[in-house]
């Protein structure tokens, strides 16, 4: 097939009405990547999991472990930059005088990419002119660990890897009074975002909690998706 005939291919196909498409990209390299409906991110389940299925309860042991303490979840985690931070004691619930035998480590796990969309199959024109919708999605779950156990950072970056075009943060707030164990969706749709975008960088933390055993929060699901759809400003 020629380069227009290429061209003519991923228009049809994607169904991009009014979008720009000048002759400089590879049409036949941006079509064989397929930068529209896919997922983006690498290894978007590292701990092997799926929002299909409930998630584990967690094992109970009959007794303690008393082992040296964790704060990192198990997984494969390549492809994500990792990183751990170890909570100080919270003590601001526990009376004067009272004698303390063992509280609960908290710590926060974050894992985080960076999405090149030219990398991706994705040419600045569209991105700068069309700027398709891109729809972050996440799944963590809901447990009675903490009143705080996931956020949520998203940010459309420029060439520089810096400017920063778009952004958006969630951190809720978990009810503790009910435990229906199941996982709880998280999605974002960016739209009229501006011109520049090159880099979607993907953040999220999940809190794990250590006492005797670990306990961690799961995740699963993890996504960054173009779709051939104009948005509004």
């Amino acid at each position: 097939m020629s380069a227009a005939e290429w061209k003519e291919r991923c228009g049809a196909e994607w169904s991009l009405r009014g979008a720009p498409m000048p002759d400089g990209p590879d049409w036949k390299a941006v079509y064989e990547a397929k930068p529209f409906g896919r997922n983006l991110l690498k290894n978007p389940n590292p701990q092997g999991l799926c929002k299909d299925t409930p998630p584990p309860e967690p094992p109970m042991s009959e007794a303690p472990s008393h082992g040296p303490p964790r704060f990192e979840s198990d997984g494969d985690f390549s492809g994500w930059t990792t990183n751990t931070e170890v909570l100080p004691f919270d003590t601001s619930g526990i009376p004067e005088g009272a004698v303390i035998c063992q509280l609960p480590t908290y710590s926060w796990f974050s894992m985080e990419q960076i999405v090149d969309l030219k990398a991706e199959g994705l040419w600045e024109e569209l991105m700068d002119e069309f700027q398709p919708e891109i729809l972050v999605q996440d799944w963590y779950e809901e447990s009675q660990l903490h009143k705080f156990i996931y956020q949520l950072h998203v940010k459309l970056l420029g060439e520089d890897k810096r400017t920063v075009i778009s952004e958006h943060t969630v951190n809720p707030t978990e009810d503790l009074s009910v435990y229906s164990h199941r996982w709880k969706e998280v999605s974002h749709v960016f739209s009229g975002y501006g011109p520049g975008v090159r880099f979607v960088h993907f953040l999220h933390r999940v809190k794990n909690q250590f006492m005797f055993d670990f306990f961690p929060t799961l995740f699963t699901g993890s996504s960054v998706i173009v779709r051939p759809t104009k948005t509004s400003a």
